[in-house]
């Protein structure tokens, strides 16, 4: 009986392992800091951001009033979201071996700074920052973004 239960924790614990590890996977980055109210929506809800919250693709990033976060991406690319702001992060994948991939983003509202991150160096190509009347290429290392109440974010 003792075996049978130890057996099982066993292939209980390997299985939450393994679950915990899929869905880390599937993050591309982590919330690093937050002052204020900042919201994560995903799939038709808002949550709090905290530090340590994961973000994943097609999140938005809202922040209020005198509030800020800060973001790292899996490639290490730094993400500061203003007060008042709104990101969407459409898309992203990063290839730790190669270096290859993907980062979409737009702002609609507010200002971003970003400290581009392996992914950019290694193809600046691939990397993309978008507001309401304009993308921004990446062929540098660090620049911010503001959009303004009139060029219709939302």
């Amino acid at each position: 009986m003792q075996k049978h239960a130890v057996n099982y924790a066993l292939v209980l614990a390997c299985g939450c392992a393994a679950a915990i590890d899929t869905f880390g996977a599937d993050s591309i980055g982590v919330v690093k800091t937050v002052k204020g109210s900042v919201h994560i929506e995903r799939t038709a809800q808002s949550v709090d951001a905290a530090v340590g919250s994961e973000v994943f693709k097609s999140d938005r990033i809202v922040t209020g009033p005198a509030s800020s976060v800060g973001i790292t991406l899996r490639d290490n690319t730094l993400l500061s979201e203003g007060s008042s702001s709104v990101l969407e992060l459409n898309q992203f994948a990063f290839d730790t071996t190669t270096h290859d991939g993907t980062l979409d983003a737009t702002i609609r509202r507010g200002s971003l700074a970003v400290v581009d991150g392996k992914l950019a160096k290694a193809h600046p190509e691939a990397v993309r920052f978008s507001t309401p009347t304009t993308t921004l290429g990446v062929r540098g290392t660090e620049f911010i973004i503001e959009v303004g109440d009139g060029e219709n974010g939302r």
